[in-house]
Protein backbone atom coordinates (compact mmCIF):
# COMPACT_ATOMS: atom_id res chain seq x y z
CA UNK A 1 0.00 0.00 0.00
CA UNK A 2 1.73 3.14 -0.81
CA UNK A 3 2.09 6.36 1.39
CA UNK A 4 -1.02 8.20 -0.97
CA UNK A 5 -3.32 5.32 -0.18
CA UNK A 6 -2.77 4.73 3.26
CA UNK A 7 -3.60 9.19 3.89
CA UNK A 8 -6.65 8.50 1.85
CA UNK A 9 -7.72 5.52 3.37
CA UNK A 10 -7.21 7.24 6.84
CA UNK A 11 -8.91 10.22 5.64
CA UNK A 12 -12.05 8.62 4.88
CA UNK A 13 -12.35 6.72 8.12
CA UNK A 14 -11.55 9.79 9.95
CA UNK A 15 -14.86 11.15 7.94
CA UNK A 16 -16.69 8.54 8.12
CA UNK A 17 -16.19 8.35 12.48
CA UNK A 18 -17.51 12.08 12.19
CA UNK A 19 -20.13 11.34 10.67
CA UNK A 20 -21.28 8.03 12.46
CA UNK A 21 -22.76 10.32 15.47
CA UNK A 22 -24.67 12.17 13.23
CA UNK A 23 -25.79 8.83 11.39
CA UNK A 24 -26.62 7.23 14.63
CA UNK A 25 -28.78 9.74 16.17
CA UNK A 26 -30.98 10.07 12.83
CA UNK A 27 -31.45 6.69 13.30
CA UNK A 28 -33.32 6.86 17.20
CA UNK A 29 -34.74 10.14 16.03
CA UNK A 30 -36.62 10.89 17.67
CA UNK A 31 -36.66 10.07 21.37
CA UNK A 32 -38.96 12.22 22.64
CA UNK A 33 -41.81 14.36 21.97
CA UNK A 34 -40.53 16.93 19.43
CA UNK A 35 -41.73 20.52 19.95
CA UNK A 36 -42.88 22.86 17.41
CA UNK A 37 -42.04 26.06 18.38
CA UNK A 38 -44.79 28.79 16.56
CA UNK A 39 -44.43 32.70 16.56
CA UNK A 40 -48.42 33.17 16.17
CA UNK A 41 -51.32 32.97 19.54
CA UNK A 42 -53.71 29.74 18.35
CA UNK A 43 -56.68 29.89 16.34
CA UNK A 44 -55.10 31.75 13.07
CA UNK A 45 -54.25 30.28 9.86
CA UNK A 46 -50.40 29.81 10.29
CA UNK A 47 -51.84 27.93 13.66
CA UNK A 48 -54.44 25.53 12.42
CA UNK A 49 -52.21 24.70 9.02
CA UNK A 50 -49.36 24.58 11.23
CA UNK A 51 -50.88 21.75 13.71
CA UNK A 52 -52.65 19.86 10.79
CA UNK A 53 -49.16 18.92 8.96
CA UNK A 54 -47.52 18.70 12.79
CA UNK A 55 -50.02 15.89 13.28
CA UNK A 56 -49.09 14.04 9.81
CA UNK A 57 -45.34 14.70 10.87
CA UNK A 58 -46.22 13.06 14.37
CA UNK A 59 -48.13 10.13 12.94
CA UNK A 60 -44.69 9.17 10.24
CA UNK A 61 -42.23 9.96 12.73
CA UNK A 62 -44.34 7.99 15.38
CA UNK A 63 -43.84 10.48 18.30
CA UNK A 64 -46.05 13.38 18.89
CA UNK A 65 -45.27 17.00 17.88
CA UNK A 66 -45.96 19.06 20.58
CA UNK A 67 -47.35 22.49 19.20
CA UNK A 68 -45.98 25.83 21.59
CA UNK A 69 -47.82 29.12 20.58
CA UNK A 70 -45.25 31.71 21.50
CA UNK A 71 -46.38 34.98 20.03
CA UNK A 72 -44.66 38.44 19.97
CA UNK A 73 -43.19 41.37 18.29
CA UNK A 74 -41.17 40.65 15.16
CA UNK A 75 -41.52 36.43 16.84
CA UNK A 76 -38.62 37.13 18.77
CA UNK A 77 -39.30 35.09 21.64
CA UNK A 78 -39.59 31.75 19.39
CA UNK A 79 -37.08 32.58 17.65
CA UNK A 80 -34.96 33.02 20.71
CA UNK A 81 -36.49 29.56 22.59
CA UNK A 82 -35.70 27.76 19.14
CA UNK A 83 -32.05 28.89 18.34
CA UNK A 84 -30.93 28.21 21.96
CA UNK A 85 -32.48 25.14 22.07
CA UNK A 86 -30.11 21.37 21.64
CA UNK A 87 -29.82 21.11 17.65
CA UNK A 88 -30.71 17.11 17.95
CA UNK A 89 -34.10 17.64 16.13
CA UNK A 90 -36.32 17.51 19.00
CA UNK A 91 -37.37 21.36 18.58
CA UNK A 92 -38.35 22.91 15.63
CA UNK A 93 -40.14 26.34 14.28
CA UNK A 94 -42.19 27.83 11.56
CA UNK A 95 -40.52 30.72 10.10
CA UNK A 96 -42.40 32.52 7.89
CA UNK A 97 -42.20 35.75 5.29
CA UNK A 98 -42.70 37.39 8.84
CA UNK A 99 -39.11 36.47 9.77
CA UNK A 100 -37.88 38.43 7.07
CA UNK A 101 -39.38 41.52 7.46
CA UNK A 102 -38.12 41.25 11.15
CA UNK A 103 -35.07 40.96 10.25
CA UNK A 104 -35.46 44.52 7.82
CA UNK A 105 -37.43 46.08 10.54
CA UNK A 106 -35.50 45.49 13.64
CA UNK A 107 -32.38 47.39 14.36
CA UNK A 108 -31.22 44.51 15.71
CA UNK A 109 -32.63 40.61 16.61
CA UNK A 110 -31.10 38.28 19.05
CA UNK A 111 -30.42 35.61 16.36
CA UNK A 112 -30.01 36.31 12.84
CA UNK A 113 -32.39 33.98 11.02
CA UNK A 114 -30.03 33.24 7.83
CA UNK A 115 -27.44 31.91 10.05
CA UNK A 116 -28.86 30.38 13.39
CA UNK A 117 -31.45 28.24 12.11
CA UNK A 118 -31.41 24.91 9.74
CA UNK A 119 -33.66 25.03 7.28
CA UNK A 120 -36.14 21.96 6.55
CA UNK A 121 -38.35 22.73 4.20
CA UNK A 122 -41.14 25.32 2.45
CA UNK A 123 -44.74 24.01 4.21
CA UNK A 124 -47.36 26.61 1.65
CA UNK A 125 -47.44 29.60 -0.70
CA UNK A 126 -49.85 32.45 -0.32
CA UNK A 127 -51.11 35.54 -1.76
CA UNK A 128 -52.41 38.78 -0.61
CA UNK A 129 -55.56 40.09 -2.20
CA UNK A 130 -56.69 43.49 -3.48
CA UNK A 131 -60.01 44.35 -3.37
CA UNK A 132 -62.81 47.23 -3.49
CA UNK A 133 -66.27 47.72 -1.64
CA UNK A 134 -68.78 45.36 -4.22
CA UNK A 135 -70.53 49.41 -4.53
CA UNK A 136 -67.46 50.97 -5.36
CA UNK A 137 -67.11 52.53 -9.43
CA UNK A 138 -63.38 50.65 -9.58
CA UNK A 139 -64.18 47.61 -11.23
CA UNK A 140 -60.82 46.80 -11.51
CA UNK A 141 -57.36 47.42 -10.26
CA UNK A 142 -56.24 49.30 -13.78
CA UNK A 143 -59.73 51.90 -12.44
CA UNK A 144 -58.08 52.48 -8.97
CA UNK A 145 -54.79 53.05 -10.37
CA UNK A 146 -56.11 55.41 -13.07
CA UNK A 147 -57.81 57.27 -10.52
CA UNK A 148 -54.90 57.74 -8.30
CA UNK A 149 -53.20 58.80 -11.23
CA UNK A 150 -56.09 61.78 -12.16
CA UNK A 151 -56.22 62.76 -8.33
CA UNK A 152 -52.86 62.07 -7.00
CA UNK A 153 -53.29 61.60 -2.89
CA UNK A 154 -57.00 61.31 -2.51
CA UNK A 155 -57.43 57.87 -2.55
CA UNK A 156 -56.94 55.88 1.03
CA UNK A 157 -55.93 52.02 1.41
CA UNK A 158 -56.11 49.79 4.51
CA UNK A 159 -54.48 47.75 5.61
CA UNK A 160 -53.37 46.14 8.86
CA UNK A 161 -50.46 46.98 11.12
CA UNK A 162 -47.74 49.03 10.09
CA UNK A 163 -44.45 46.48 9.10
CA UNK A 164 -46.83 43.36 8.55
CA UNK A 165 -46.54 42.09 4.98
CA UNK A 166 -50.05 43.28 3.76
CA UNK A 167 -49.19 46.99 4.59
CA UNK A 168 -45.39 46.12 3.27
CA UNK A 169 -47.39 44.95 0.03
CA UNK A 170 -49.53 47.86 0.05
CA UNK A 171 -46.19 50.20 0.34
CA UNK A 172 -44.68 47.88 -2.87
CA UNK A 173 -47.83 48.45 -4.82
CA UNK A 174 -47.57 52.51 -4.24
CA UNK A 175 -43.96 52.40 -4.95
CA UNK A 176 -43.88 49.95 -8.06
CA UNK A 177 -46.95 51.75 -9.79
CA UNK A 178 -45.12 55.40 -8.93
CA UNK A 179 -48.74 56.21 -7.21
CA UNK A 180 -49.84 58.84 -4.58
CA UNK A 181 -51.94 57.69 -2.35
CA UNK A 182 -52.55 57.23 1.49
CA UNK A 183 -51.98 53.93 3.33
CA UNK A 184 -53.88 53.80 5.97
CA UNK A 185 -53.11 50.94 9.30
CA UNK A 186 -56.12 49.14 11.35
CA UNK A 187 -55.54 47.60 14.37
CA UNK A 188 -56.90 44.29 12.35
CA UNK A 189 -59.08 42.97 9.38
CA UNK A 190 -62.52 43.74 10.14
CA UNK A 191 -61.61 47.43 11.15
CA UNK A 192 -60.15 47.33 7.17
CA UNK A 193 -63.52 45.89 6.20
CA UNK A 194 -65.56 48.29 7.61
CA UNK A 195 -63.70 50.90 6.62
CA UNK A 196 -64.00 49.63 3.16
CA UNK A 197 -67.85 49.22 3.35
CA UNK A 198 -67.81 53.01 4.56
CA UNK A 199 -65.49 54.21 2.14
CA UNK A 200 -63.26 55.34 3.92
CA UNK A 201 -60.91 53.55 2.22
CA UNK A 202 -61.00 53.00 -1.31
CA UNK A 203 -59.07 49.46 -1.01
CA UNK A 204 -57.67 47.02 0.65
CA UNK A 205 -54.78 44.65 0.65
CA UNK A 206 -54.94 41.60 3.46
CA UNK A 207 -55.07 37.38 3.00
CA UNK A 208 -57.80 35.78 1.43
CA UNK A 209 -58.63 33.42 4.78
CA UNK A 210 -59.20 37.19 6.57
CA UNK A 211 -61.36 38.31 4.07
CA UNK A 212 -62.99 35.31 2.80
CA UNK A 213 -66.68 35.54 4.21
CA UNK A 214 -66.86 39.54 2.83
CA UNK A 215 -65.41 38.29 -0.42
CA UNK A 216 -67.69 35.12 -0.10
CA UNK A 217 -71.13 37.05 0.79
CA UNK A 218 -70.26 39.44 -1.84
CA UNK A 219 -69.39 42.58 0.18
CA UNK A 220 -66.46 42.77 -1.58
CA UNK A 221 -64.98 42.81 -5.26
CA UNK A 222 -61.59 41.28 -5.44
CA UNK A 223 -59.97 42.87 -8.15
CA UNK A 224 -56.20 41.70 -7.80
CA UNK A 225 -54.06 38.73 -5.91
CA UNK A 226 -50.26 39.48 -5.12
CA UNK A 227 -48.13 36.35 -6.82
CA UNK A 228 -46.74 35.64 -10.14
CA UNK A 229 -49.35 33.62 -11.42
CA UNK A 230 -53.44 33.59 -10.57
CA UNK A 231 -54.30 32.48 -7.45
CA UNK A 232 -56.97 28.86 -7.79
CA UNK A 233 -58.62 29.84 -4.86
CA UNK A 234 -59.84 33.32 -7.32
CA UNK A 235 -58.78 32.00 -10.88
CA UNK A 236 -60.74 34.68 -12.32
CA UNK A 237 -59.10 37.61 -10.75
CA UNK A 238 -56.18 39.32 -12.56
CA UNK A 239 -52.88 39.33 -10.57
CA UNK A 240 -51.51 42.68 -9.75
CA UNK A 241 -48.80 42.16 -12.01
CA UNK A 242 -51.25 42.02 -14.80
CA UNK A 243 -51.55 45.78 -14.29
CA UNK A 244 -48.12 46.83 -12.30
CA UNK A 245 -45.67 44.34 -13.95
CA UNK A 246 -42.47 43.71 -11.63
CA UNK A 247 -44.99 43.67 -8.64
CA UNK A 248 -44.99 40.22 -6.88
CA UNK A 249 -45.37 39.53 -3.45
CA UNK A 250 -45.38 35.82 -2.36
CA UNK A 251 -46.10 34.64 1.76
CA UNK A 252 -45.25 31.54 2.67
CA UNK A 253 -43.95 29.48 5.89
CA UNK A 254 -41.60 26.94 6.23
CA UNK A 255 -40.17 24.77 9.13
CA UNK A 256 -36.66 24.72 10.14
CA UNK A 257 -34.56 23.69 13.27
CA UNK A 258 -31.81 25.20 15.08
CA UNK A 259 -28.71 25.38 12.88
CA UNK A 260 -25.91 22.23 13.59
CA UNK A 261 -29.11 19.71 13.26
CA UNK A 262 -27.77 16.41 12.14
CA UNK A 263 -28.35 16.44 8.23
CA UNK A 264 -29.48 12.81 8.44
CA UNK A 265 -32.49 14.36 10.97
CA UNK A 266 -32.98 17.47 8.52
CA UNK A 267 -33.12 15.03 5.04
CA UNK A 268 -35.21 12.77 7.32
CA UNK A 269 -37.80 15.54 8.37
CA UNK A 270 -37.97 16.94 4.48
CA UNK A 271 -38.64 13.86 2.95
CA UNK A 272 -41.47 13.37 5.22
CA UNK A 273 -43.10 16.77 4.46
CA UNK A 274 -42.47 16.05 1.27
CA UNK A 275 -44.93 12.98 1.49
CA UNK A 276 -47.43 14.92 3.91
CA UNK A 277 -47.88 18.14 1.66
CA UNK A 278 -49.43 16.23 -1.39
CA UNK A 279 -51.79 14.25 1.16
CA UNK A 280 -55.32 15.34 -0.92
CA UNK A 281 -57.14 15.91 2.32
CA UNK A 282 -53.70 18.28 3.69
CA UNK A 283 -53.96 20.18 0.52
CA UNK A 284 -57.24 20.80 0.63
CA UNK A 285 -57.48 21.92 4.07
CA UNK A 286 -54.89 24.60 3.17
CA UNK A 287 -56.83 25.90 -0.08
CA UNK A 288 -59.46 26.68 2.46
CA UNK A 289 -57.55 29.43 3.70
CA UNK A 290 -56.07 29.97 0.55
CA UNK A 291 -52.50 28.31 1.10
CA UNK A 292 -50.69 26.27 -1.56
CA UNK A 293 -49.32 23.52 0.27
CA UNK A 294 -46.07 22.46 -1.12
CA UNK A 295 -42.68 21.34 0.05
CA UNK A 296 -38.84 22.59 -0.92
CA UNK A 297 -35.75 21.80 -0.64
CA UNK A 298 -33.52 23.21 2.34
CA UNK A 299 -31.45 25.29 0.05
CA UNK A 300 -34.70 26.79 -1.62
CA UNK A 301 -36.30 27.44 1.71
CA UNK A 302 -33.01 29.37 2.76
CA UNK A 303 -32.49 31.11 -0.84
CA UNK A 304 -36.01 32.25 -0.41
CA UNK A 305 -35.47 33.64 2.94
CA UNK A 306 -32.20 35.39 2.04
CA UNK A 307 -34.34 37.58 -0.91
CA UNK A 308 -37.05 38.69 1.02
CA UNK A 309 -34.54 39.82 3.70
CA UNK A 310 -33.24 42.22 0.58
CA UNK A 311 -36.64 42.54 -0.69
CA UNK A 312 -38.59 44.11 2.76
CA UNK A 313 -35.76 46.14 3.46
CA UNK A 314 -35.53 48.32 0.41
CA UNK A 315 -39.35 48.36 0.79
CA UNK A 316 -38.98 49.38 4.64
CA UNK A 317 -36.20 51.93 3.85
CA UNK A 318 -37.66 53.39 1.04
CA UNK A 319 -41.54 54.04 2.96
CA UNK A 320 -39.59 55.61 5.45
CA UNK A 321 -40.67 53.07 8.07
CA UNK A 322 -38.89 53.46 11.36
CA UNK A 323 -36.72 50.21 12.44
CA UNK A 324 -37.70 49.34 15.91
Amino acid sequence: MTLLTRRQLSGGLAAAAVAMPSIARAQTYPSRPVRFVLPFAAGGVADITSRLAADKLGEKLGQRLVVENQPGPGGISAGRSVTTATPDGHTLALLTNGTAISVALYKALPFDPVKDFAMISALGTFDLVFATNADSSFKTLGDFIKAAREKPGTLNVGTINVGGTQNLGAELFKSTANLNFQIVPYRGTPEVIVALLRNDIQLMVDFYAAMKGGLTDGKLRPVGTSGLARASYLPAVPTVAEAVPGYEVTSWNGIAAPNGTPAPIIDRINALMREILVIPEVKTRYAEFGVEAKASSPAELKARLEADVKKWSAVIEKAGIPKQ
